[in-house]
């Protein structure tokens, strides 16, 4: 059985945003409650996290994930990355440095924002990451192949993942032509918003509509919401068939 959990689905500052009194901020409903985005995924005896933003502890503790095989990063983003240093707990019980994948660009980030667990005379304790670099075409975990998709994110390059039936996309503004081959026959889609009207970076929600149409899919999730749309009820009612905002803590089989 293959499955995937929301375990964020915000945008890099989480809702409730601090400071804000929106009734998207204030409402009671668990699923207008949204940490930073990221997904666990099991697929095919693999046990991986798709980016490990700051609530990453809280996220594995919340759903009671205890090991991982990987974490694989979209891209350098903070509200992607800024949990790593967590892995030093996945260190002392799995007693081994922990596997990242990542493009270049973002391992080169990494370097500078946890310069300590790179650095040559190492402080005890600090996290131990080994680290995967990954190009914009099919790679292997312990012989199961995940395909990336190529996106952009404003000017940055960043990665989708495919997982046979289930792909996701997140952080991004457009997808170039030729990276909708990969996504034909998907089952189940996973495409970012983060407000109704444009934005630089995001795709704004008629956007990501038209994407999730072009796609396909039987089911599409919308992630990386912010509090500019309704609450959960209101915004789920108001989207096309097929098309659903995902929620913190949403599993999918697929």
């Amino acid at each position: 059985m293959n499955r995937v959990v929301f375990l964020g689905t915000g945008t890099s500052q989480g809702v409730p945003m601090i400071g804000c009194n929106c009734e998207v901020c204030r409402s009671t409903d668990p699923r207008d409650k949204r940490l930073r985005s990221s997904i666990y995924v099991e697929y095919e005896g693999l046990k991986l996290v798709v980016d490990a933003g700051p609530d990453f502890r809280s996220q594995m503790l919340a759903n009671n994930i205890q090991d991982l095989d990987a974490i694989l990063l979209t891209h350098k983003h903070i509200d992607h990355v800024g949990g790593l240093d967590d892995v030093r707990a996945l260190n002392y019980f799995e007693k081994r440095a922990f596997p990242i994948y990542c493009e270049e660009t973002t391992y080169e980030s990494l370097k500078r924002t946890f310069y300590y667990a790179f650095s040559e005379n190492k402080y005890p304790g600090v996290p131990e990451y080994n680290i995967e670099i990954i190009e914009n075409k099919p790679f292997k975990i312990n012989d199961v192949e995940i395909i990336p998709i190529r996106a952009m994110h404003y000017q940055l390059p960043v990665l989708g993942f495919r997982f046979g039936n289930f792909a996701y996309v997140t952080d991004a503004n457009f997808i170039p032509e030729e990276e909708y081959e990969k996504l034909q026959g998907v089952n189940y889609f996973v495409i970012n918003t983060v407000k109704r009207t444009k934005h630089i970076s995001h795709y704004s929600l008629p956007e990501a509509i038209a994407v999730a149409r072009r796609v396909g899919a039987k089911q599409s999730y919308l992630t990386h919401l912010s509090h500019q749309f309704p609450r959960y009820t209101e915004f789920a009612a108001e989207l096309p068939d097929k098309i659903y905002p995902a929620y913190d803590g949403l599993s999918i089989i697929f």
